[in-house]
């Protein structure tokens, strides 16, 4: 049977950062209908377009590199798959590159994000940033499958980058990503709050890189 696995990187950001993780998959499975593409189907019963994403995206989060892979039982171009996508994909949603399956998913080690702390007091704001960034532990509290954990976050941390602007604190870190460990920035933010009083709102929350654990881009 003739197969090329093929995987999208796309872009979700605008009014698309609000369609949940479910609803993505109902998006995508109009979005590959439409596009007349052919796509490989399951056997079975039920027959269904097989698609899958590499890592869930959280909602109201941006993103630059979300991975989809699917398979075609045909020979079409990067292209002309990227350009049919692209035709009926919903606002706020873009497939950027086209490419053959490299690497299986469990290659997935971490991901980049970057966001802004927006305050009244950013000179504040940005001292209690440095001392949480350069505490010995960051404990939240994750809920798991067993229930609520205590987890410390920060062998797991790496800041990227960290800097003032006029009203606000600009943060980009990597946090482990894939088959084992997940953390997203909303735990770095909630650890932040517990430990200052300075009042302050998290904007622009975006996922930049999806990493190998070489920091090389997952392909």
């Amino acid at each position: 049977m003739f197969l090329i696995r093929v995987r999208a990187t796309f872009e979700k950001c605008g009014r698309a950062k609000y369609i949940s993780h479910l609803d993505l998959n109902r998006c995508m499975l109009r979005t590959f209908r439409r596009s007349r593409l052919p796509i490989w189907y399951t056997e079975g019963f039920n027959p269904h377009p097989y698609y899958s994403f590499a890592l869930a995206l959280s909602l109201g989060f941006e993103s630059s590199c979300e991975i989809l892979d699917f398979n075609l039982n045909e020979d079409i171009s990067f292209d002309e798959i990227r350009d049919k996508l692209n035709a009926v994909m919903p606002e706020g949603m873009r497939i950027i590159k086209v490419a053959e399956q490299k690497q299986k998913i469990t290659a997935i080690a971490k991901a980049e994000y970057s966001f802004s702390l927006i305050s009244g007091d950013t000179e504040r704001l940005f001292d209690a940033v440095q001392e949480l960034i350069a505490s010995p532990e960051i404990n939240i509290e994750k809920k798991t499958k067993k229930g609520i954990k205590t987890v410390d976050i920060k062998p797991d941390l790496e800041i990227l980058f960290c800097e003032k602007a006029d009203n606000s604190v600009k943060i980009s870190m990597y946090l482990p990503a894939g088959t084992q460990t997940n953390y997203n920035p909303t735990l770095f933010i909630e650890a932040l709050k517990k430990t200052t009083e300075i009042p302050f709102e998290a904007k622009n929350i975006r996922r930049t890189a999806i990493l190998c654990a070489d920091n090389t881009v997952f392909e």
